[in-house]
């Protein structure tokens, strides 16, 4: 049964590749044999860095630099990773952005562009990718959603509103694409400990009131949402689509 864990053969994009959730997947995946394009968007040194600690696993990859806000930016993505890779099996739409505010006080721009890259960044590569994987009569999508776009999140109704938008497109694309061989999952994890939540977690007594109100009484790592994202990549999950995997230590128990 390990063999069905096994993706060697397969050719797999992480957006937002270089840091956080994004990093730890794109080297779980190696791990199982895929090959990686590690996307990102600014910071090209720490998505060459991933690359390398992949290399050094024996996984084949590379750092290419997109801004899925945008769909041509997107399309240029599939179409370089063709060229190197030759196809694209796996898409994990893992960029994103967490910067919130009161709803009076949240400006037009912050909105817009929680939106352009949280969820028409997981559209426009969905878009590009779709076709490629249509055509191989295999595909496997993972989108990185959250659980505050499961209950909502008070201060951040910005970040809420595109992460249910998130999940409501896996919904629709899986049974969309059910026919064409391609599975569409979202996980949608809690508290993780990034560089995204940094100025939260360096607050102590917020931390601790944190981990009180998760079950498991610990804040996940991202190597903790990384796993379920690879698993949903592999065989063993072949017969699950459309589904919201929860990752968050018990504290929100919804579909």
């Amino acid at each position: 049964m390990a063999r069905d864990l096994n993706i060697s053969e397969r050719v797999a994009i992480v957006t937002g590749g270089s840091r956080g959730i994004g990093r730890a997947t794109a080297l779980r995946l190696g791990e199982l044999g895929a090959a990686v394009i590690v996307n990102y968007q600014h910071d090209r040194s720490a998505a060459e860095s991933v690359v390398s600690e992949l290399q050094q696993i024996g996984a084949r990859a590379a750092a290419l630099q997109a801004d899925v806000s945008s769909l041509s930016s997107a399309e240029l993505l599939i179409h370089n990773t063709v060229e190197l890779f030759r196809t694209v099996d796996i898409l994990v739409c893992n960029a994103g952005i967490w910067r919130g505010a009161p709803v009076e006080e949240i400006s037009e721009e912050l909105w817009d562009r929680t939106m352009a890259i949280n969820l028409k960044g997981t559209w426009s590569v969905c878009r590009a990718a779709v076709p490629v994987m249509k055509q191989n009569r295999f595909g496997r999508i993972v989108i990185v959603s959250s659980t505050a776009g499961q209950r909502g999140e008070a201060g951040v109704s910005n970040y809420a509103a595109s992460k249910g938008g998130q999940i409501s497109f896996t919904k629709s694309l899986a049974t969309e694409l059910a026919g064409s061989g391609i599975t569409v999952n979202c996980v949608a994890p809690g508290w993780v400990d990034t560089d995204m939540n940094t100025e939260v977690f360096a607050d102590g007594q917020r931390r601790k009131s944190i981990i009180e109100t998760i079950p498991l009484k610990r804040i996940a790592t991202a190597d903790d949402i990384a796993g379920p994202i690879a698993f949903l990549c592999t065989d063993w999950a072949r017969h699950i689509t459309g589904e919201v995997l929860n990752v968050n230590g018990g504290s929100v128990l919804c579909g």
